[in-house]
């Protein structure tokens, strides 16, 4: 399936960031192996780039394995080159420019209505509301759903299992998930307990 069709399927992706390279490898891998398929590695992590390669290697080329924190047009490149065939950001500028030019789909980032309507003519793939709980959480997107009913907006900034079902239920597509989710494990914390979060965010968005 292309991307707009998985996120609307699957409605999760995690975010890795971590300290640790090789934990944050077996991150993505652990996160994989417990069926969440769409998985983001964010550029401000350690070795981003090694780690979205050994992920690449291992996961194949069809995986969808998107690179975070694209904020360049330079970041755009790298992680494309990287193996990522999807680009997130937390904003617009140029590496959104840059992704979509390639062909990418991107997660482009807003906040206001404004910036709903710049993202739209980008010819960005989905809108990552984002920090949404700092803006009210649910009740942001619902207010945001009103003069924009049919965008496909992502949530990302402090959805916990509990938000996630809130924001789903309030028509958002898929929510992006970091801490409540990858904990420590990216950092060399527990995978097991990894696992147990993975069940849990797979089942809510399920």
């Amino acid at each position: 399936m292309d991307f707009p069709a998985v996120l609307r399927a699957r409605r999760l992706i995690a975010i890795v960031r971590g300290s640790d390279p090789d934990a944050s490898f077996r991150t993505v891998m652990t996160l994989a192996e417990s069926g969440v398929p769409l998985i983001e590695v964010s550029l401000s992590g350690a070795d981003a780039l090694g780690v979205l390669r050994r992920a690449r290697a291992e996961l194949g080329a069809d995986a969808w394995l998107g690179a975070g924190t694209v904020l360049t047009a330079e970041d755009a490149r790298a992680a494309a080159d990287a193996g990522a065939n999807l680009i997130v950001t937390p904003g617009l500028g140029a590496g959104v420019d840059e992704a979509v030019r390639r062909g990418l789909p991107v997660l482009g980032g807003v906040l206001t209505p404004t910036d709903v309507i710049a993202a739209q003519a980008t010819g960005v793939t989905a809108l990552k509301v984002f920090p949404a709980s700092a803006m009210g959480g649910p009740a942001y997107l619902k207010a945001l759903r009103g003069p924009f009913p049919r965008t496909p907006f992502v949530p990302v900034g402090g959805v916990d299992a509990a938000a996630a079902e809130a924001y789903l239920a309030l028509g958002a597509v898929a929510v992006g998930v970091g801490s409540p989710l990858i904990g420590d494990a990216a950092d060399g914390g527990d995978l097991d307990a990894l696992r147990a979060r993975a069940a849990e965010f797979v089942k809510v968005t399920s």
